[in-house]
């Protein structure tokens, strides 16, 4: 259980972690940020920039605890990162529902609208931090290469959650211009 226990503080510590990244890399990082909670229109006017700050503080408390190699720390992280995970997915269902077609600025800027795939990421990711909270409890002392291999496991986890959008975009169809090359010249059949 210890390697689940490593690999999951690393791959919720790295989400966290890019997230908080995205968010807070300048003034016009947050007020971005703070526009998509507007958009969403599950917060009321008036509660929007506290709830993007709690979101924030919330993120950085999950990176904060999930990188303390103690039992306590990492239980309170997968907590904190469940109940996050938890309204996520909950708000991103709803404004999905409500046909919102604000873009995802989970990670930063992006113009990548919420749909369905982040919805299964966040259920993922709560999964994960669930699975934390009950490992640790249970987790007993592993070889130094196990947990080695396991973090490095969770840290790449970590990094294709966080360009999952990009990833995604490799498998969607072009736009018919594009695949008909009827707006670029230099690009002739031979």
């Amino acid at each position: 259980m210890e390697y689940l226990v490593v690999g999951a503080r690393g791959l919720l510590g790295l989400v966290f972690l890019v997230s908080v990244a995205g968010k807070v890399a300048g003034r016009s990082a947050f007020t971005a940020f703070v526009g998509s909670v507007r958009s969403l229109g599950a917060v009321p006017p008036v509660l929007v920039r506290p709830v993007a700050r709690t979101v924030v503080a919330g993120e950085a408390a999950v990176c904060l605890l999930t990188a303390v190699p103690v039992p306590g720390a990492a239980t309170a992280g997968f907590l904190v990162a469940s109940a996050l995970l938890a309204a996520f997915t909950a708000g991103i269902a709803a404004a999905v529902r409500r046909g919102a077609t604000a873009p995802c600025r989970c990670f930063g800027p992006s113009t990548t609208p919420l749909d369905t795939p982040h919805i299964v990421r966040n259920v993922v990711l709560f999964a994960v931090a669930v699975a934390g909270v009950l490992a640790v409890p249970v987790a007993a002392d592993a070889r130094p290469g196990g947990l080695v291999v396991a973090g490095t496991a969770g840290l790449f986890a970590g990094a294709v959650v966080t360009r999952l959008d990009h990833l995604l975009a490799l498998f969607r169809p072009l736009p018919a211009s594009v695949r008909a090359g009827a707006t670029d010249p230099d690009h002739r059949s031979v």
